[in-house]
C-alpha cells in the first residue's frame, strides 16, 4: 500500500554519481555567470560570449538553416534569444526554456547628482520589488551606459573591484532610531531617502567659499575617466547594484549566496542545458533570456514585446511554416524561481504545497496573487507531459507555490507566454530572501534545474 502515498525525494538521497561528480563544475560555471553578469546588459553580453565559444552566430533574416545549427538574435544589448534548430519541422511546434536576467536593484535618477552638507549624493529610484532596508549600509557598484551629447556610449564600472571605492547608503545608528523604530518596514526608509554617499573631497583648485565645491569635484573625476558631465545622466542608464561576490553558504558549502539569483539561476541553468546538446534536438530548442520581468515584462525588452514572434516568424519563414502554426505545438518551460520554505518564517507558507530547498526543481502549475490573479495556471495535460518527461531523465522536481493563498503572490513571464497560445507551466529554483542583495539558493537545486531543461528539449514531445 506504500505506493499509494506520494514522497517527496531529496537531491542528496538520488543522486548518482556522475552528477555528483558534475554538480561542483556546474557550480563554479554558475558563479561565474552572476560575478559576470550583474545587470542584464552585462549578463547577455556573456550569454552571448559563451554561445559562440561553443559556435553559435548571430542571425541574419534569410540566412538558410539545417538541422543542428546554432543562431542568436540580440535585442538592445539587454535580452537575447538562442535557438538550435531541430530535425523536425517547426510545424510540430519548438521546446523553449524562458528566464529574464533582470533582477532588482537602484537606478539612478536622470539628475541623481546633488551635494549637501559638504557631501556629495546620487538619487536612485528602486527597480522591482525591493524591501528597502536591505539596501542600506552595503557596498555598492555603479554599472550601465552613459550615451553623451556627441553619441558616444560610455560604459561605467565602478566599485567591483577589492581596489576601487565603492558606493554606500547610510542608515541611522541605533543610538539616534528611536522614531524610526517606531515606524513599520516600508516607512522606515523612504525611496527619496535611499541617496548614495559619493564624495566628499573638493575639486582640485575650488576654495571653501565655491558653490557645490564636492559636487564639481566627482563631476570633475567623472569628467577625467569617462568624458562626460552632468547633462550626459539626462541620457544615461546607470545602476547601483550589490559589490560583492557569489559565495558558498553553510559549513558544508550546501548552498550559494549572491545578488540577482532572481532570475540568472533559471537563466544559466536553461542556457547551460542548450549549449550541452549534442548534433540536432527533435524539436526546435529555444532560450530566451528576457529584460523588465520584475516590472511587467514591459518595454522593447519585455516578454510582452513582439521581439520573440519577429524572431520565431523569420525562422519559420525558412521553413514554410506560419508562426502561430509552430506556437500552438510549441511547449514553453518558463523557468523562474520561487520562495523556498523557510522555518524561521513558516507563518506565510503553507508547508503541505509550498517547495524545499534540496528537494530539486519548484515547479508551479500556477503562480499570481490570491485569486490565482495573474497567473496562466497550466492544465493538468500540461502537467502530466512534464512528469513523464521529469521521470524519464531522473529530475527530481516538487511543487511549488508563492505562500499562503491570502499573503502576498507574484508572477513570471509565464502568463506572457501562454497568451502566444504555447502550453506553459513555471518551474524553477526554489530560494529564500527573494530579491535581497543577497539572496540563497541550494546548490542541488540549481543543478536539477539544469537537468530539467536539459530533459525538456530532449525529450518534450
Amino acid at each position: 500500500m506504500d505506493n499509494l502515498l506520494y514522497k517527496q525525494k531529496n537531491v542528496w538521497d538520488t543522486l548518482t554519481e556522475e552528477d555528483r561528480s558534475a554538480i561542483g563544475p556546474f557550480i563554479s560555471a554558475y558563479k561565474a555567470f552572476l560575478d559576470r553578469g550583474k545587470t542584464e546588459r552585462l549578463c547577455v553580453r556573456y550569454a552571448i560570449e559563451l554561445a559562440e565559444a561553443k559556435g553559435f552566430v548571430a542571425y541574419r533574416p534569410g540566412m538558410e538553416l539545417q538541422p543542428g545549427d546554432k543562431v542568436y538574435v540580440e535585442n538592445r544589448a539587454r535580452a537575447v534569444t538562442f535557438a538550435v534548430i531541430g530535425a523536425r519541422s517547426l510545424a510540430e511546434g519548438m521546446n523553449i526554456a524562458a528566464a529574464h536576467v533582470d533582477s532588482p536593484r537602484l537606478d539612478l535618477k536622470p539628475l541623481p547628482l546633488f551635494e549637501d552638507s559638504d557631501l556629495a549624493f546620487l538619487k536612485t529610484h528602486y527597480y522591482g520589488g525591493v524591501r528597502k532596508y536591505q539596501w542600506v549600509t552595503i557596498p555598492l557598484a555603479l554599472h550601465g551606459v552613459v550615451v553623451t551629447r556627441d553619441g558616444a556610449v560610455v560604459e561605467v564600472y565602478v566599485g567591483e573591484n577589492p581596489d576601487e571605492p565603492c558606493l554606500t547608503i547610510s542608515d541611522l545608528p541605533p543610538h539616534l532610531s528611536k522614531d524610526q523604530n517606531q515606524k513599520t518596514l516600508a516607512e522606515g526608509f523612504a525611496g527619496e531617502g535611499l541617496n548614495a554617499l559619493v564624495g566628499g573631497e573638493p575639486g582640485a583648485g575650488l576654495g571653501s567659499e565655491e558653490k557645490d565645491r564636492i559636487k564639481r569635484g566627482v563631476l570633475g573625476l567623472l569628467q577625467s575617466r569617462y568624458g562626460i558631465t552632468e547633462e550626459d545622466f539626462l541620457s544615461a542608464e546607470l545602476m547601483l547594484v550589490p559589490a560583492f561576490s557569489a559565495r558558498d553558504v553553510g559549513l558544508d558549502g550546501n548552498f550559494i549566496g549572491g545578488y540577482g539569483q532572481d532570475d540568472r539561476a533559471c537563466a544559466f541553468a536553461g542556457l547551460k542545458a542548450l549549449l550541452d546538446l549534442e548534433g540536432a534536438p527533435d524539436r526546435t530548442a529555444v532560450v530566451v533570456l528576457a529584460d523588465k520581468e520584475e516590472i511587467g515584462s514591459e518595454g522593447v525588452s519585455g516578454m510582452q514585446s513582439h521581439a520573440f514572434e519577429q524572431f520565431v516568424g523569420d525562422l519559420c519563414d525558412t521553413q514554410g511554416v506560419k508562426v502561430h502554426h509552430c506556437l500552438a505545438k510549441s511547449f514553453c518551460l518558463s523557468m523562474d524561481v520561487c520562495n523556498a520554505f523557510d522555518p524561521n518564517y513558516p507563518e506565510v507558507s503553507e508547508k503541505r504545497n509550498n517547495a524545499k530547498m534540496n528537494y530539486g526543481v519548484a515547479v508551479m502549475k500556477y503562480s499570481g496573487s490570491r485569486g490565482k490573479s495573474g497567473t496562466s495556471d497550466a492544465s493538468a495535460e500540461v502537467v502530466g507531459r512534464l512528469r513523464q518527461v521529469f521521470e524519464k531523465a531522473g529530475v527530481v522536481w516538487q511543487m511549488g507555490e508563492l505562500g499562503k493563498v491570502d499573503q502576498g503572490g507574484g508572477g513570471t513571464v509565464a502568463v506572457f507566454m501562454s497568451r502566444r497560445n504555447i502550453d506553459t507551466i513555471d518551474a524553477g529554483v526554489p530560494m529564500q530572501s527573494l530579491h535581497a542583495p543577497f539572496e540563497v539558493a541550494a546548490k542541488a537545486d540549481c543543478y536539477m534545474v539544469y537537468k530539467a531543461a536539459l530533459a525538456v528539449f530532449r525529450e518534450m514531445k
